[in-house]
């Protein structure tokens, strides 16, 4: 007794020659399905190169469209002639023209007698499998399906959408339940018969030529009807990506193949010249107690799907962009937004440098450039200090950045002078640590000077971009790291709003904190703004009078009792 393959072949002809006659040559019959649309002189080049083998058989050729009643038919005819024709096949398996044998025949043959009455193919209700892609599941057996998915998709879903608003109920023959699973199955020669002799098998014919994708269900579902012992699982090592797509197999999952232990795997790339040499030229070896196991390199492809779906946090490549909102991460790694420090503080920038290991900018988003740190006009990624191409895609420009400098934390200042178009894309982000020190641009209006007519109105128009900002930062969907003060609440104690920032940064105790810049007579510059009608309402509670802030107190020292 021996196992039989069926073959369904429609393209790479070659290949599918190939792998018949490694079939053939360890006594597997095989019985090979050609697609109609394969042309005559290709059809005849294929009998011509397997013409000596007298295990290999071709069937009725169907023509084969996905989705389909084709391919169960032409498997139906396929199998028929397998058990009309080799009486000594006691288990059926069904592969395709681009299924790759990975295990000796002789494991097979031996794994399969120790299973005489095992048929293993996966069959499952439509209510307990999650895999259906396209939005239907029970609705492929109760609609009529008339057109092909692929060639007149148009015509497809109209009358899914017409059947739908007509509430179109297809029954399905008595005492059947439809159930669904791969397409690459081996059943026993029992089975098979029982399925292909179904005194209601012109009925059952009947219902499943309507069904959607009907090579995975006709099968799956009789197979619950006439087999003593089922094993729901292929095995055939065959995996599909998020879109219900076949993962393609090629030279380089050499190791991966072996790992799976599975006897067979599609779908493998027709020039996959080291698989082919790999697998199909192996000694023969006797038998192997080896359980197929898929999921040995089921995390591997979980890591594929998860990289084709989301790709690498902070990376848009050209051949997956995804849509806004889709991506894995707006940025690659966490970086620091200052907003208003370097207006309160002397030397805030050069002091940050020297603190910590960042790479500190000035003001990226600055109307007239990008203010690199050390006064760069270009830096890693080639990106200019262009601001007209920094402002075509300004959250772009930031992705760039961080993804070219990821290793080296990155500082940038930004402010209500600042181009605001990057707010949105700051305050979604899970990597940016945005510290804030509310009406902190007025300090520089006031050290100015000048015409002060000319300052209210600048003032008016910075307090309503911060004030929009600050708005934006409050928001319930903002995902970034954000801290808040008040000019007044900052200047109580730099120090210690200063402490948890650096922390972030690896600094938990700075040994210095810049110098405050001057601010005598401020507060009775935001008097004079209030008095002129423009209320400056963001730097928190000032009073009028002229005020320093107040020197550092000492904390005293704890005592212990004894």
């Amino acid at each position: 007794m021996t196992v039989g393959v069926i073959m369904l072949v429609h393209t790479d002809l070659d290949r599918a020659a190939q792998v018949a006659r490694h079939w053939a040559a360890q006594d597997c019959p095989v019985v090979m399905h050609v697609d109609r649309n394969v042309g005559r002189q290709a059809m005849r080049d294929l009998r011509e190169t397997l013409a000596d083998l007298a295990q290999v058989r071709f069937s009725r050729r169907h023509r084969c469209d996905w989705g389909g009643w084709g391919i169960v038919a032409a498997t139906l005819d396929a199998a028929a002639d397998m058990l009309g024709q080799f009486a000594h096949v006691r288990h059926v398996y069904l592969a395709s023209g681009t299924c790759l044998p990975l295990r000796p025949v002789a494991q097979l043959r031996a794994y399969l007698a120790e299973r005489p009455d095992t048929d293993f193919i996966e069959s499952a209700t439509t209510a307990e499998v999650p895999w259906p892609v396209g939005g239907l599941d029970a609705e492929r057996f109760t609609m009529w399906f008339p057109f092909s998915w692929r060639r007149r998709r148009m015509l497809f879903d109209l009358a899914v959408g017409v059947q739908r608003r007509l509430g179109v109920r297809r029954r399905s023959p008595a005492g059947l339940v439809p159930h669904m699973g791969s397409q690459w199955w081996c059943l026993t020669r029992d089975t098979l018969n029982a399925i292909l002799t179904d005194p209601d098998r012109a009925e059952n014919d009947r219902f499943f030529r309507h069904v959607w994708i009907p090579d995975e269900s006709y099968f799956q579902t009789l197979a619950r009807r006439h087999a003593r012992r089922i094993e729901s699982r292929s095995l055939t090592l065959s995996k599909f990506d998020f879109q219900g797509k076949p993962h393609i197999f090629y030279d380089d999952h050499l190791q991966l193949l072996r790992r799976s232990d599975c006897f067979v795997a599609r779908k493998i790339w027709p020039r996959a010249d080291r698989l082919y040499a790999a697998f199909l030229g192996a000694a023969e070896q006797g038998a192997g107690a080896t359980e197929p196991a898929p999921g040995k390199i089921d995390r591997a492809f979980a890591r594929a799907v998860q990289r084709r779906t989301r790709g690498r946090a902070g990376l848009y490549m050209q051949s997956r962009f995804p849509n806004k909102h889709w991506e894995n991460g707006i940025t690659a790694a966490p970086y620091s937004v200052f907003q208003g420090f370097d207006e309160i503080h002397r030397d805030f920038m050069p002091w940050l440098a020297r603190t910590t290991a960042a790479q500190v900018h000035g003001h990226l988003f600055a109307p007239l450039r990008a203010e690199f740190a050390e006064g760069q006009s270009v830096v890693q990624g080639a990106l200019p200090d262009s601001a007209a191409r920094r402002d075509y895609a300004p959250r772009d420009f930031l992705t760039s950045l961080i993804w070219n400098t990821r290793g080296t934390h990155q500082c940038f200042q930004f402010g209500p002078g600042d181009v605001q178009d990057i707010a949105w894309a700051l305050a979604e982000d899970r990597n940016a640590q945005i510290s804030v020190v509310s009406g902190a641009w007025a300090v520089p209006l006031f050290r100015a000077g000048g015409d002060f007519a000319d300052l209210r109105i600048r003032a008016a128009r910075l307090q309503g971009i911060e004030s929009a900002h600050l708005n934006i930062l409050r928001s319930p969907h903002v995902r970034a790291r954000v801290r808040i003060w008040t000019l007044a609440e900052y200047l109580e104690s730099p120090s210690e709003a200063l402490r948890p920032i650096l922390a972030e940064l690896g600094v938990p105790e700075p040994a210095t904190v810049p110098a405050l810049v001057d601010l005598t007579g401020f507060g009775g510059f935001l008097q004079k703004l209030k008095n002129e009608g423009m209320h400056p309402f963001l730097m928190g509670d000032f009073p009028p009078e002229e005020r320093q802030p107040p020197a550092a107190v000492p904390r005293p020292r704890a005592y212990v009792a004894r």
